[in-house]
C-alpha cells in the first residue's frame, strides 16, 4: 500500500503508530493488511501533510470525514459536521493562496536568475 500511494513503509508506519491509520489485519507472515479505506485515508493524509497541515489538524479532519460517513447520525449533527468541513475548506484555500504567492515569488526569481545569466555572457 505504501507503494500505491507513494509513501514510504516507514512513513505509513508512522501515520498508523500516530492513530491516524488502523490495519485491517495481517497475513499468516505478520504483514499488515489495509482495505481501501485506508487507501483513501493515506492520500488525505498526503495531501494534508504537503500543506503543511499539523498531525492535530489530520486527526481532526480525519474525525469529522469518519464520522460524516457513519450511518445514523442525526441531522443536528450532520449539519455541525457539514459546517465543520466547510472550514477546512477554507483552511485548505488559504493554504493553497499562500503556495500560489510563494509560486509567484519562486518564478521572479527564477526568471531574475536568469536574466542574470544571460547578462554574464
Amino acid at each position: 500500500m505504501a507503494e500505491r500511494v507513494g509513501l514510504s513503509l516507514r512513513t505509513v508506519r508512522y501515520y498508523e503508530e500516530a492513530g491516524l491509520l488502523t490495519t485491517a489485519g495481517r497475513t499468516p507472515g505478520g504483514f499488515r493488511l489495509y482495505g481501501d479505506e485506508s487507501v483513501d485515508r493515506l492520500m488525505v493524509i498526503k495531501k494534508m501533510k504537503s500543506l503543511g497541515f499539523t498531525l492535530e489538524e489530520m486527526r481532526s479532519l480525519l474525525s469529522v470525514r469518519d464520522e460524516l460517513a457513519s450511518s445514523g447520525i442525526p441531522d443536528e449533527r450532520r449539519g455541525e459536521l457539514r459546517e465543520l468541513l466547510r472550514t477546512w475548506v477554507v483552511l485548505a484555500e488559504e493554504k493553497l493562496a499562500t503556495l500560489r504567492a510563494q509560486a509567484g515569488v519562486a518564478e521572479d526569481f527564477v526568471i531574475g536568475l536568469h536574466t542574470d545569466a544571460d547578462r554574464s555572457v
